[in-house]
């Protein structure tokens, strides 16, 4: 029962639960692991010891007993004695001394030149580019911007030469400035299928889209939603029963291309060098950079269209968001697609001589005019100020849009001087400058400049003035240009990405983000909202500790209990019922409720902020729970006649938004975010700031410990919290739905940051509106803490630099200026917030920045686990215009391809649901499933393709690099169980019927979370999908973290720091086990037996004969070929006793819902 499959590793973890052997044995544990390809041909039976018994028994196994157990086996090691198991004891015989010898190739020192030149210059150290004072964008643009939150040696970088303006074609760029000194790559070399440096893919995230809609029918019933833009645009969401007809998107038709060609851009020959004259105060509104929410008329509209003003209509240009670029497309030479993967630095200057889009105005105008000055004076306030256009630039690749300016009012000869510096991972033929004019109904194109990819591939910086097409490919004006700049900074030249977590205290984190990393403290992993003593295995780390599992709502119910100050609590849910605590004998009586009111009449200031769900409601008596059942309307009754403050805080689009987009944004979207921030004993008679961020809400259904149980707590702890939202009707005797969350408490200095958090959207949403503003306001509710003597301040917390466990961390965030009061009012202030622009929004979307800039410094492996997993649509095989253009599945792509071409191994683990919460028969459901269906073919199809390029499809599959699991539990019939069935019982072969026969239900994976090479963790309330990343949807917070000793940069080594044991301590949960090949996750034999593990789970989860299931990790139910195709498994393609289709179904619904 001890074998170690051969290892001779001191971490010697037994085999006590029978997991079938390793299919790739190595005696030789010491190995690089970069060893040749290809590996040892011969894989074992996965199956072969499938009968024989694995983890610990489930301490809910009386059910009749006292929660927890009685210890009465509490001097015995873990697993709880079995009388039918002899699984060696716990803890396992670690070692302390570490001796194993991973020799990892390292990255070459930060001085060395990718160049064989001795002269050439260094890589580009930063994702980010150097502070403005090093950065002159050309000699007539003097306005100078905020640094940089990180340093770049002086000196380095030279100001550009004057515009190319006055070259005659954009392959004349050759003496353009080089304001980074880049070294130079020799132009692409053409290739019919264009695997360029890293992988041929397309798209980037942020799509310009319709803001101005309509709502048509309910949220869940996938009501279309109309655009109400010009008089020739078409629906961008029609109807239902239209829909189909409409927007022409199925399995069986090709859509766009990747990136439609526009006319290209030739530098404006008349006109050279526009002055930059000193910019005139205009009236700004709306924000810069890039946003991503709303819709656009379908690609085929437009493609069809021969009339400019079918490219009119409402469009949001939200970076990120829904649907195509609004581009001209012109029938003209075929441009070479190639893959842009890394970063983009752009200045937008100006433009000049722009048309008057304002016709209506204008006509207006000319009738006013005629009338008698004072007349015309008293009708519109004054005429005398010329109406024209309100313009604005969307910058897209592939038709995401990944940048826009902001909007200056009434201007044809508008000056930005913006920045953009933005990341890319798309397959694109040209860079899109969109001029477009915003009007409240949306906006209108004004015309076009499109930069050929060829033409920044070699890193060469390419400026110049260049004339505004329209869809004909003529100017839309004469004499109309505009002024900008662009390079391109490939991967292998961001040197910042190419060594994980940095060493030294000159490493700033996720760069470019509204919160700075922030160092010192210390930081607590919980797995599920529970975690009873000896329920999972011993990890041993670093310096001979092991790793302790939290137990989150325990010490969530004693920071609340032992708070003096302060407890402010925001959530999606909250609901006043709920026990945090159901130890027999420890408060377990005690609801959230009750210990809210306790704390505030000690004189504790609560404030509770919950999302206002709009379909609940409490009028004159009139009673609703919402489709939702967040027990919003609950809870506010509850504390109603209470001093303990709760504010119901709806999701808004803002006033400068269409009176319809704000009814989609308040309908569809959610405040997401779920925090508890208390004050807590600093000693020395001082108090200070924690917080508790993640993927938990306060809430009914989502109390779980590791074991996961079905039935054998419905008479005990879950009792009074049944929860299984799969079931319509009578669910007695039916499975609950088991719950696995990832939450953290974060006790120093960031904890300010999620303070600050809490603070700005109170004041937000604290504002009165309306006739609330005769009525005293909440501001006052707020605690000003410095003014409170005893509490300590964020430059006060302890640095912690000398601490080996001390902990740097940095919070995120997805919001957007609709939501949190003190974002600037001025879009030009945007960059030095590290702010985004939206229209009539500014946008904080570092949860975004961070994933990918975790992927992209990612060495070894990434474990994900996520609530959903869509994205990259723009490089979808179909649907590519969907508005799903989050870069994260791409980027972790790109990262594979990255590390085949280099002959390194590198391993995915993603973790998701069986299907999403809800009836997997439905039509929101399935369109989900669908969608993540198409993120999965688009990723396993590019690895495949790299596998290819070097030759080595023969000797490996995709699927050894990459694999997406669920969660899964089956239990027998409890002698002991006790399980009351009311109601009428359900009809046969019914849901409910077939999971009560079969005892089997999914785990549903709720958490939000990424480990990168056991050094660095983000976890938080964002799902990887449109809705949580955009940053204009739904408002979500995370942390991302790490500790300083115990990184590869520091220890040449695989960190074993608490990352490291959080990571194990997942994988013990899920697998039932503990492997020593564990220790090397990106290794090919922990890859294939991971997914050995899963494959036998999920036979016996699908198994028509009824067995107790120890482990719960099931590979995810579908077929993938050693091509990288996506298929349902034979016999297979429905989930088991539900329905539904595993594969997902494409069904007419409202894309805003299912991304």
């Amino acid at each position: 029962m001890d074998n170690n499959y051969g290892s001779s590793s001191p971490y010697r973890y037994p085999n006590p639960y029978m997991y079938p052997p390793n299919p790739n044995p190595n005696p030789n544990r010491s190995h690089n692991p970069h060893q040749p390809y290809p590996p040892q041909a011969s894989v074992p039976d996965p199956y072969a010891h499938a009968h024989q018994q694995y983890p610990p028994p489930d301490p809910y196994a009386h059910a009749h007993q006292p929660y927890p157990p009685p210890d009465a086996h509490a001097h015995q090691p873990y697993p709880p004695p079995d009388a039918h198991a002899h699984a060696p004891p716990y803890p396992y015989p670690y070692v302390s001394s570490h001796s194993l010898n991973y020799s990892y190739a390292r990255s070459p020192p930060l001085s060395s030149s990718p160049s064989s030149n001795s002269n050439a210059p260094a890589p580009y150290e930063y994702p980010y580019p150097p502070p403005p004072h090093q950065l002159v964008p050309s000699p007539s643009a003097p306005p100078s911007y905020p640094s940089y939150p990180y340093h770049v040696a002086p000196g380095t970088h030279n100001p550009p030469r004057p515009s190319l303006s006055h070259h005659a074609s954009l392959l004349q760029h050759g003496s353009a400035s080089h304001r980074y000194y880049y070294p130079h790559n020799a132009p692409h070399e053409e290739r019919p299928d264009v695997h360029s440096r890293h992988n041929s893919f397309s798209g980037h995230y942020w799509h310009d889209t319709s803001s101005s809609t309509a709502l048509g029918g309910g949220g869940g019933g996938g009501g279309g939603l109309q655009s109400s833009g010009g008089d020739n645009s078409k629906p961008s969401y029609p109807r239902l029963d239209e829909l189909m007809n409409n927007v022409k998107l199925s399995d069986n038709q090709s859509t766009a291309p990747a990136s439609p060609p526009a006319p290209a851009a030739q530098p404006f020959m008349h006109s050279v060098s526009v002055p930059k004259n000193q910019q005139k105060k205009e009236d700004f509104y709306g924000h810069s950079n890039n946003s991503f929410s709303g819709w656009g008329s379908s690609y085929s509209n437009r493609v069809n269209s021969g009339r400019l003003s079918d490219y009119s209509g409402s469009f949001n240009d939200s970076m990120h968001s829904q649907s195509l670029q609004v581009v001209p497309v012109l029938n003209k030479g075929s441009l070479k697609v190639l893959l842009l993967h890394g970063n983009l630095d752009i200045w937008v200057h100006d433009a000049k001589n722009l048309p008057n889009m304002d016709m209506f105005h204008r006509t207006l105008g000319d009738m006013f005019g005629k009338l008698p000055g004072g007349v015309s004076n008293k009708i519109e306030g004054t005429m005398n100020k010329k109406i024209t256009s309100d313009p604005y630039v969307s910058i897209s690749v592939s038709n995401a849009v990944i940048g826009r300016t902001f909007v200056i009012s009434n201007s044809e000869n508008p000056v930005w001087t913006q920045h953009f510096y933005v990341p890319v991972a798309h397959n694109a033929a040209e860079v899109h400058f969109v001029v477009k004019d915003s009007d409240v109904v949306g906006s209108q194109l004004i015309g076009i400049v499109a930069i050929p990819v060829e033409q920044i591939y070699s890193g060469e910086q390419v400026e110049g003035t260049y004339p505004i097409l329209n869809n004909n490919g003529k100017p839309c004006k004469q004499g109309a240009v505009l002024s900008l700049s662009i390079q391109y900074i490939p991967m292998e030249q961001l040197s910042f990405y190419h060594k994980g977590v940095g060493a030294g205290p000159e490493y700033i984190g996720v760069p470019a983000t509204y919160f700075p990393l922030r160092k010192g403290g210390n930081v607590t992993l919980y797995q599920d909202a529970h975690v009873p003593d000896g329920s999972l295995p011993n990890v041993l780390l670093d310096s001979g500790m092991f790793y302790v599992h939290g137990k989150c709502w325990h010490d969530m119910f004693d920071a609340i209990r032992q708070a003096r100050r302060l407890i402010y609590i925001t959530g999606w849910s909250v609901w006043h019922k709920v026990r945090l605590v159901r130890d027999v004998g420890y408060a377990s009586d005690y609801t959230l409720g009750d210990l809210l009111r306790a704390k505030s009449q000690e004189g504790v200031r609560v404030l509770l902020l919950i999302w206002d769900d709009p379909t609940s409601r409490s009028i004159l008596g009139y009673k609703t729970d919402g489709v939702m059942a967040t027990h919003d309307e609950e809870t506010r009754r509850f504390f109603k006649h209470s001093s303990v403050n709760v504010l119901l805080c709806p999701r808004s689009a803002g006033k400068r938004h269409s009176w319809v987009k704000q009814k989609e944004v308040g309908t569809i979207y959610t405040h997401h975010q779920k925090t508890v921030i208390v004050d807590a004993d600093a000693g020395n008679n001082r108090r200070k700031i924690v917080a508790f961020v993640g993927g938990l809400d306060l809430c009914d259904g989502r109390y779980d410990t590791p074991h996961h149980p079905l039935f054998k707590t419905l008479q005990t702890i879950h009792k009074d919290d049944y929860h299984n939202p799969t079931y319509t009707g009578n669910t007695g005797g039916c499975p609950r739905e088991p719950w696995h969350d990832l939450h953290t408490k974060i006790d120093g200095p960031a904890a300010y940051d999620v303070l600050t958090n809490f603070e700005e959207r109170w004041l937000k949403a604290s504002k009165p509106q309306g006739i609330k503003k005769l009525k005293i306001s909440y501001d006052d509710a707020l605690l000003r803490l410095e003014r409170i003597p005893d509490v300590i301040g964020i430059n006060d917390t302890p640095s912690g630099d000398d601490d080996p466990e001390s902990w740097h961390v940095q919070i995120f965030r997805s919001i957007d200026s609709n939501s949190v009061k003190g974002f600037p009012k001025d879009p030009r202030e945007a960059t030095g917030k590290n702010l985004v622009c939206g229209k009539n929004a500014l946008i904080d979307m570092s949860i975004h920045t961070a994933y990918v800039k975790a992927i992209r410094a990612a060495q070894h492996y990434i474990y994900i686990e996520n609530q959903y997993f869509i994205g990259s649509s723009y490089n979808w095989s179909q649907h590519k215009d969907l508005g799903a253009n989050n870069l994260i599945p791409m980027e972790i792509a790109l990262k594979i391809a990255e590390k085949i071409r280099a002959n390194e191994r590198f391993a995915v683990y993603i973790v998701i649901p069986m299907w999403p919460e809800g009836v997997p028969t439905g039509n929101a459901t399935q369109r989900i499933l669908f969608w993540q269906n198409k993120t999965m073919q688009m990723m396993y199809e590019t690895i495949y393709k790299a596998l290819v390029e070097v030759g080595l499809e023969a000797a490996f599959s995709p699927q050894d690099y990459l694999n997406f699991f669920c969660l899964g539990n089956r239990e027998v019939i409890n002698m002991y169980e006790n399980v009351n069935v009311s109601g009428n019982p359900p009809p046969a072969n019914s849901p409910q019927a077939n999971s009560r026969n079969s005892r089997r239900f999914m785990i549903y994976v709720h958490s939000k979370g990424m480990i990168v090479d056991d050094e660095y963790v983000i976890v938080g309330s964002a799902n990887i999908n449109q809705r949580s990343m955009e940053g204009t949807r739904d408002s979500e917070i995370a942390m991302g973290a790490y500790q300083p000793h115990h990184t590869w940069a520091r220890k040449y080594s695989y960190p074993l720091g608490q990352i490291h044991g959080y990571r194990m301590s997942l994988w013990a949960e899920h697998t039932g086990t503990l492997d020593d090949c564990f220790l090397q996750p990106e290794s090919l034999e922990c890859v294939r037996k991971v997914r050995a593990i899963g494959e036998m789970n999920w036979k016996q989860f699908a198994a028509s004969e009824l067995s107790e299931m120890r482990g719960h990790l099931l590979k995810y139910p579908v077929d993938v070929d050693r091509k990288g195709k996506v298929r349902s498994l034979p016999g297979q393609e429905e989930f088991p006793d539900v329905g539904g289709k595993i594969v997902g179904s494409f069904l007419a619904m409202k894309e805003n819902l299912t991304i």
